[in-house]
């Protein structure tokens, strides 16, 4: 579907212009900025408020990354249970560093705050879903989900 397609979908719901951008990068896996433009368009926004909205929250992207990003929790209580060694484990696996995606574009990795789960640290989301306790042992498997 393309981001035009997925922009009228949410043109008359309250909220929508988030809810758009959500179902964007679901698909496209970040917001490119032809869709910025085309929201702000249809949502009658300057370009200029459609472009910070997709700068201002942390779960939208507006460069190319990609489909499956790894987000590893860098909160204090992950940090000091070994997520730096799980980190590690992750660029030494995909073959990247924090911030970059795969050549293959299935992964992207990227750092987050707390995603509020200190209970089960540390603590990496992939797509948004959460896995708990993670050590350099568990990823093969978890990577492996997504393959």
């Amino acid at each position: 579907m393309s981001y035009k397609e997925i922009i009228a979908k949410y043109a008359d719901k309250p909220g929508g212009l988030i809810e758009a951008y959500h179902a964007i990068q679901r698909e496209m896996s970040y917001l490119p900025v032809e869709a910025i433009a085309e929201a702000a368009e249809v949502f009658k926004v300057p370009v200029s408020q459609a472009y910070g909205v997709a700068t201002f929250y942390s779960m939208f992207s507006v460069k190319a990354r990609g489909k499956n990003v790894i987000r590893m929790c860098e909160s204090a209580p992950c940090h000091v249970a070994g997520a730096e060694e799980v980190l590690a484990a992750l660029e030494k696996e995909l073959g990247i560093k924090v911030g970059e995606s795969t050549a293959d574009g299935k992964f992207a990795l990227e750092l987050t705050e707390c995603v509020g789960q200190c209970q089960a640290t540390p603590v990496l989301t992939v797509n948004g879903k959460p896995y708990f306790d993670v050590s350099p042992a568990k990823l093969a498997g978890i990577l492996a989900e997504y393959k």
